[in-house]
């Protein structure tokens, strides 16, 4: 008997090896977003993409606050280019972190999602900081 879970059978093993291979390549969770951020000298820089208004509410602590639209090649010049870019918005119901991804990386920069944004955060038990 099949189930709805196994009507569609599971990719082989190498073709789901590169697969969550190429995820983690694209994607970050929160967990080790806020457990490297305890390293005295992160090797990425958080981004809020978010507006002023819901940054300022709350957001990561030492994220920066950069909306993507605002993402120019002369505003991303002012960073690092070795370092990787994490991005988040509000949540899995929003895709600006995913618009900020494309717009970096179309800027040739190094980029990462940070999946669940806001309300994974949340949903981890981590404080937000206000501005």
């Amino acid at each position: 008997m099949t189930t709805h879970v196994t009507e569609t059978g599971a990719a082989p093993s190498v073709i789901a090896v590169k697969h969550f291979q190429e995820m983690l390549a694209f994607e970050t969770d929160c967990w080790d977003v806020h457990q490297s951020l305890k390293s005295a000298n992160p090797d990425f820089i958080v981004v809020d993409v978010r507006g002023a208004d819901a940054f300022a509410k709350g957001h990561v602590k030492g994220a920066l606050n950069i909306p993507h639209r605002d993402m120019t090649a002369t505003r991303m010049a002012e960073y690092p280019k070795d370092k990787v870019f994490v991005v988040y918005c509000a949540g899995p119901h929003c895709n600006g972190a995913n618009k900020a991804a494309l717009r970096l990386a179309r800027l040739g920069l190094p980029v990462k999602m940070m999946i669940g944004g806001v309300t994974g955060w949340i949903d981890e038990g981590f404080t937000l900081t206000p501005s």
